[in-house]
């Protein structure tokens, strides 16, 4: 009888989280319903830091800064195939040029050679001017391409908290800042194995970029005004763990295939070009700085001509990838 009962309300719960996902890909709710936060100890577990990394609100929030010392950061307990994943973030105010504060995937510990990885990287600047905000897509170790985009926001995220987001699927990945999509990548025959396809564990870090983040590294780091701090808070995994031995998913296929009903609708795409063609500032697709020829993805658009007489793009050619898996660095010195 009570094995009955848990059939009977497993299979509620998974039509209920089948409508929900099925009512998103129509446009007709804007964000996920229902998805419960983690708290720390739930779903987390510290990279680095010491106590440069405190928990509040009930150990459903995490507090990561940046001083002479050290950064830090944390990872989630599982790796995920595919799912949604999200963390309201309030980033350090005053002056942060240097400063990177980075929300993202990657599976750089188990496939050093080959890895994936999907990047929300928050660059700071010098006072009275605006955080930026990177998006990088990397598939089967493809780091000297990247896939950049950079944007300003029509926000200030150092005032309030500010939800950012990653959905990734088999055929596509989307981010979105506060419900609103802004970068949207789907499988494609172009992108051949380089569309990220392994597990993947979640991150976040704070550390000192301070030779590549703001202005090519014209402005570094002034500790003075340290300790830097970063606010993260209702934590988000909805995804499918995997088996950390044979990389097999735990959850079942139905499950699995619902993120990929999870399309942009109609209005989610309109907003999401008013954001692109206002607030984006580089895209790797308009670099002819680094790509004389674009990359097979990318097509020529009314975007081209703003990149090529944008000052980023200039800066973004003089970068040099800087070997991030700063998870794996204890100190400053060593990044």
């Amino acid at each position: 009888m009570a094995s009955s009962r848990f059939f009977f309300f497993s299979s509620l719960l998974l039509l209920a989280s089948f409508l929900s996902l099925f009512l998103l890909s129509h446009g007709a709710i804007s964000s996920f319903p229902n998805l419960t936060s983690l708290s720390f100890e739930e779903g987390y577990t510290q990279l680095f830091g010491d106590s440069n990394l405190m928990l509040h609100r009930d150990g459903r929030g995490v507090h990561l800064s940046l001083d002479e010392r050290t950064g830090a950061g944390f990872a989630s307990q599982d790796l995920y195939l595919h799912g949604f994943f999200s963390a309201a973030i309030k980033l350090p105010s005053d002056y942060a040029a240097g400063v990177v504060v980075a929300f993202y995937m990657s599976n750089g510990d188990v496939f050093e050679r080959t890895h994936d990885e999907l990047d929300f990287e928050f660059l700071g600047n010098i006072r009275g001017k605006e955080w930026r905000v990177q998006t990088n897509i990397y598939g089967n170790g493809s780091t000297a391409i990247g896939r950049e985009e950079r944007y300003g926001l029509w926000f200030d995220p150092t005032e309030d908290f500010h939800k950012y987001s990653i959905l990734w699927s088999h055929d596509r990945i989307i981010f979105y800042i506060d419900n609103v999509p802004i970068r949207e990548v789907a499988r494609t025959e172009v992108l051949g194995g380089q569309f990220p396809s392994k597990p993947m564990s979640l991150y976040a870090t704070i550390w000192d970029g301070s030779n590549w983040a703001t202005s090519g590294g014209r402005y570094k780091i002034n500790y003075k005004y340290a300790p830097y701090i970063a606010e993260f808070a209702d934590l988000i995994l909805d995804g499918c763990a995997v088996d950390p031995m044979d990389h097999t998913p735990t959850c079942n296929g139905l499950v699995a295939d619902l993120y990929d009903t999870i399309t942009i609708s109609t209005d989610q795409r309109l907003a999401m070009e008013r954001f692109r063609k206002k607030h984006m500032t580089y895209s790797y697709c308009y670099d002819r700085i680094r790509y004389s020829t674009p990359l097979p993805e990318c097509s020529a658009g009314p975007e081209a001509r703003q990149f090529q007489e944008s000052g980023e793009v200039v800066r973004f050619g003089d970068r040099r990838r800087r070997g991030k898996r700063h998870h794996h660095a204890p100190t400053n010195s060593a990044i």
